[in-house]
């Protein structure tokens, strides 16, 4: 991993997460200021500082940030209200921690976003 972030130091194990998923590319953790009663981070293994970032190599890991972020949405009974996917790139958009994460947000009903 080229950038330590607090995502890093959870990946290997060094920092603590409530941990909803993980295989060999992906790690989903309940974030720490949820904006909703289900505000969970897809993140990939793989250092990707955000989208902007991310090549041709990177789409499978991409799609595979999504299928499994529709899984956790069913699992978490999502499905019938809604929910929202979203990417942060750059400082102006909200992003906090530079290591591509995905948000899966849900659970009550969501304002429309800016």
């Amino acid at each position: 991993m080229s950038e330590e972030t607090i995502f890093a130091k959870i990946i290997r194990g060094e920092a603590r997460a409530d941990k909803v998923y993980e295989d060999e590319k992906l790690l989903a953790i309940k974030d720490i200021q949820p904006l909703a009663p289900v505000h969970i981070l897809i993140i990939p293994k793989k250092f990707i500082r955000d989208i902007s970032q991310a090549t041709d190599e990177d789409q499978d890991l991409l799609g595979a940030m999504l299928l499994v972020a529709t899984d956790i949405a069913r699992q978490q009974g999502l499905e019938e209200g809604g929910y929202r996917l979203a990417f942060n790139c750059g400082e102006d958009a909200g992003l906090m921690v530079p290591h591509l994460h995905l948000h899966l947000i849900g659970g009550s009903k969501l304002g429309t976003p800016a």
